[in-house]
């Protein structure tokens, strides 16, 4: 028989780890680089922009625009890699707590 109790608990049980997951993503870092790694760049899992980093030969005024597309590259990239990193986070963190539902997606629970 149905225990919806026991499924409200299970559901509350769901939601305190997702939130922990969730939480835990700013530990989660990923970096991109573009320019043959004149500009690298950090994003952390809330998709939060840690560092940028840019070469000091290519800082001169007359490469403003150059440098402004790689430093957008730069993140870009990293943002991409994070993205991945983590909805795998997300998934460790929420592993056997829910049964494997096809069409059940919590990535997008990430934050």
């Amino acid at each position: 028989m149905f225990d919806m109790m026991k499924m409200m608990g299970k559901m509350k049980e769901v939601q305190a780890k997702i939130k922990e997951a969730q939480d835990n993503l700013v530990r989660v870092n990923a970096s991109g680089e573009s320019g043959g790694g004149m500009v690298k760049a950090i994003v952390n899992g809330k998709k939060q922009v840690i560092s940028i980093d840019i070469d000091p030969t290519i800082l001169r005024a007359e490469d403003k625009v150059l440098i402004q597309d790689l430093v957008v590259a730069a993140v870009n990239k990293a943002s991409e890699s994070v993205e991945i990193l983590a909805k795998e986070e997300l998934k460790k963190s929420t592993e056997g707590l829910l049964p494997n539902i096809p069409g059940m997606d919590l990535s997008n629970l990430m934050g």
